[in-house]
């Protein structure tokens, strides 16, 4: 199934590798091989290179039979990626000049990744490799370049569990308890850079901790004395939402999950309760009250107990160990959007070469809310030649906007939006030949990236999380966080 495993830096760097079939002459190029793979994902530009699995460039080398990427077709693209006008992420899957199928997914920085020769189906290993890196997380505490590094042992054991010859065997958290010896050894956590993060939404150090005894660096016990009773619970909501130019909705849905980590000992049943008034089904014949919850469709954890959902909406389970998914839900059609975006076009009386485009964004969630990070970007034609911008701005900190001309789009940040308020960025545009009706079509679609604490859009609640059987002495401690999140936040213009 898998040929080779491998697991890269951000910087390309080889932490782990692991080979389960060779091919004739392929073995001793297999560093230049993982380096050609690496520039290509660094260096891909979807406009030369189609989002399928080959690549023009690939084609040509294919048929020459060549066996690596020559030295100036990588000058090329990377002289091509340099001057496209967006950066745009390589594909999942996709085919090298070296005839394997390469399938990758990026967790914290990391590139966990593997190659096959074989037709296999992407979204089976691409959850393969999902599921080793949650492991990795498991195991370690935090999935980091540091923490691989210094529990390389730990996670090459844990490979040779998980894998043979290729074929998945083990991969629940759980299950691997038995077959693995080795202490990990604990390193601080270092918050991802390419996610938002806000101490609000940041999680606690204690759900970083292994799940497993663990050692300091220079190799002695860590002493746990002190262990606390910890469940930490997020409900995490990823909003996907479409406006038109007039600022109405056109497409909304919501894709959410509540997902947990529990460090109880003795591992104990738990209970936890949803909204007494949660209907499943748009389609179904109970008519919604005011204020009811409606979610599309939810799916649950193998572990979950439903014998009292449908009566109480409590759901019943043993928690397993890791960090795992209780529960996913799907909500679409109309709810209301945290961020209303409102755009305008206005071209300057007697300068064709010039026009001025103007973004209103509003909050509309309650004024004790607020957008944390947010980041705006107006993709602006080709032949803009400079722009300049004009904030104005109500109750939010740290506001910047500039014009990128590499990349040639303004970038408007705000630190915190408050809830409840309004922000408004006036941008004049100026171009090498006057603003015609196709250059306008090159202007947009505006995106729209935040992250907002302590608030879910759809309404979905925990009403309690509390231990099923009384047991004297047995105090938990209970961390429930909701955390928003804009996964396609667009508008058109």
């Amino acid at each position: 199934m898998i040929s080779n495993f491998f697991v890269l830096s951000p910087r390309g760097d080889t932490i782990i590798t692991k080979t389960y079939r060779t091919r004739p002459n392929v073995g001793a190029h297999e560093r230049s091989h993982l380096e050609a793979f690496f520039r290509r994902i660094k260096f891909w530009d979807d406009a030369s290179t189609p989002a399928v699995a080959l690549s023009g460039d690939d084609q040509d080398l294919m048929e020459g039979g060549e066996s690596s990427i020559p030295a100036s077709g990588m000058e090329d693209d990377e002289k091509k990626s340099k001057n496209s006008r967006q950066k745009v992420d390589a594909p999942p899957v996709f085919i090298m000049p070296d005839g394997l199928s390469y399938l990758h997914v990026k967790r914290n920085g990391l590139i966990f990744g593997c190659s096959t020769s074989r037709n296999v189906s992407p979204t089976t290993v691409i959850e393969i490799l999902s599921k080793i890196a949650k492991v990795f997380k498991d195991y370690c505490g935090t999935l980091s370049e540091e923490a691989i590094r210094k529990n390389f042992i730990l996670l090459y054991e844990l490979l040779d569990e998980m894998m043979d010859y290729g074929y998945p065997q083990v991969t629940q958290t759980e299950n691997l308890k038995a077959f693995v010896y080795n202490e990990p050894i604990l390193v601080s956590h270092v918050p991802s850079t390419g996610n938002m993060i806000n101490p609000k939404t940041a999680s606690a150090s204690a759900v970083h901790k292994p799940i497993i005894p663990s050692v300091t660096a220079n190799g002695g016990k860590k002493q746990n004395n002190n262990q606390k009773n910890e469940i930490f619970v997020d409900i995490l909501e990823r909003l996907n939402v479409l406006f038109s130019a007039n600022g109405y909705l056109l497409n909304s849905t919501i894709d959410g999950c509540i997902q947990m980590k529990s460090y109880l000992a003795g591992n104990p049943e738990l209970r936890l309760a949803l909204n007494e008034d949660l209907i499943i089904g748009k389609n179904t014949q109970t008519n919604p009250n005011y204020g009811s919850v409606v979610l599309d469709d939810i799916n649950f954890n193998a572990c979950v107990n439903l014998s009292e959902f449908e009566h109480g909406r409590t759901l019943s389970f043993y928690p397993p160990d890791g960090e795992f998914v209780v529960l996913n839900y799907r909500l679409t059609g109309e709810f209301r959007a945290p961020f209303r975006i409102f755009p305008s076009i206005e071209e300057t009386p007697g300068e064709p070469n010039k026009i001025e485009i103007n973004i209103h964004v509003r909050a509309e969630m309650p004024d004790n809310h607020f957008g944390a990070n947010v980041c705006i970007e107006i993709p602006l034609p080709k032949n803009t030649v400079a722009a300049s911008c004009n904030i104005v701005s109500n109750g939010a900190s740290n506001v910047t906007a500039e014009y990128n001309s590499a990349e040639r789009k303004i970038l408007w940040q705000l630190k915190k939006f408050p809830g409840s308020t309004e922000q408004t960025l006036r941008t004049k545009v100026t171009f090498s030949s006057p603003c015609t009706s196709q250059v306008r079509k090159e202007i947009g679609p505006i995106s729209m990236n935040f992250e907002i604490p302590m608030y879910n859009v759809s309404q979905l609640q925990v009403r309690y999380l509390r231990i099923a059987e009384s047991m004297p002495g047995y105090t938990p401690y209970r961390w429930v966080r909701y955390v928003t999140q804009s996964s396609s936040y667009a508008c058109r213009l």
